[in-house]
């Protein structure tokens, strides 16, 4: 019987950094949750939306961020929920972990 080895992929190569989900480059697709990792620089923004079906974690890994006017930082997770609207704006250089349920086709 063959050993398996331990795989790896760069971040990088994935799109937008979501690299779990119902989408082409996904490494294991489905449409029950999307997953993902985001790095933003100071000063970058996203401007408001918000989903319709799907409840959004953010972790934030590093650095602070401003979501939906209140300030974040390592170690916080911010929860939104389904029809919230939310901005978002990186007041540091930014890490952020995303997790969404379901998941949102493309």
């Amino acid at each position: 019987m063959k050993k398996k080895e331990v795989q790896s992929v760069k971040i990088g190569e994935m799109r937008n950094g979501w690299f779990i989900g119902d989408f082409e480059s996904s490494l294991f697709k489905t449409p029950v949750v999307d997953v993902g990792v985001r790095y933003y620089k100071a000063g970058e923004e996203i401007a408001e939306y918000c989903h319709k079906l799907a409840t959004e974690f953010l972790v934030i890994v590093e650095g602070e961020a401003e979501v939906a006017g209140k300030r974040y930082k390592r170690g916080d997770i911010v929860i939104v929920e389904p029809e919230v609207n939310i901005g978002f704006i990186a007041i540091t250089d930014v890490s952020i972990a995303v997790v969404r349920i379901p998941g949102v086709r493309d």
